[in-house]
């Protein structure tokens, strides 16, 4: 099975963890990954019940595909931080994000979750697309649970979500094999924005300081 994890294209607000619908910016990135991906025909589509998950994948595949919505997807709970500015939060909430940079083991956010415990509702998707025996699955998410994926189902543990990239590009493609005979994945590519190329404006580094 081809298991491709998608991120959301960007959010139209600034605030942290919002249920907010695509920027502009945001549909520009999924239009050039549909533009990119059109000869791709997934077996399923899943995504998170965030709106912002549910664009994209309108986006890319059509407004007329069958699409399989999975709460467990959603982005990792932000906890006391959601709904504030990135500034204000790393001034609150300091310490937190002086362990993050040490890139500490399980992390959990201030009133919000770890990646162990991301990582165990999104594997419960990932385990019914396997049985499900489709060859190639989409899953359109977030950033925090595409980490939590790789980390876990690479075997390193969803602890380890820190060390799976610094961040991930929006609409950026991350893709990981499951061998049936081996029974585990392997990790094919990561945080691919090869259809962003030339578009700087489209990139993380334009909006984060």
């Amino acid at each position: 099975m081809r298991l491709f994890l998608i991120r959301h294209g960007r959010q139209s607000s600034p605030l942290c963890n919002v249920d907010v619908e695509l920027s502009e910016e945001g549909v520009q990135q999924a239009t050039l990954l549909a533009a990119r991906l059109s000869g791709l025909i997934p077996d399923r589509i899943y995504t998170s019940g965030l709106l912002r998950a549910k664009q994209t994948a309108g986006i890319i595949f059509g407004k007329n595909a069958e699409v399989l919505v999975r709460e467990e997807l959603n982005e990792i709970s932000f906890g006391d931080l959601t709904g504030r500015p990135d500034a204000e939060n790393k001034t609150v909430y300091r310490d937190y994000f002086s362990a993050k940079r040490r890139k500490e083991e399980n992390l959990r956010i201030p009133g919000g979750e770890s990646p162990e415990e991301v990582y165990a509702r999104a594997a419960g998707v990932v385990a019914e697309a396997v049985s499900s025996g489709a060859e190639t699955v989409v899953f359109v998410t977030h950033g925090g649970v595409i980490r939590a994926l790789v980390a876990g189902l690479l075997g390193l543990g969803a602890g380890q979500m820190l060390r799976i990239a610094d961040g991930l590009e929006h609409t950026s493609l991350t893709e990981l094999h499951y061998s049936n005979e081996a029974d585990c994945f392997s990790l094919e590519r990561l945080n691919d924005c090869a259809h962003l190329e030339g578009r700087k404006e489209l990139l993380r580094s334009a909006w984060i300081k």
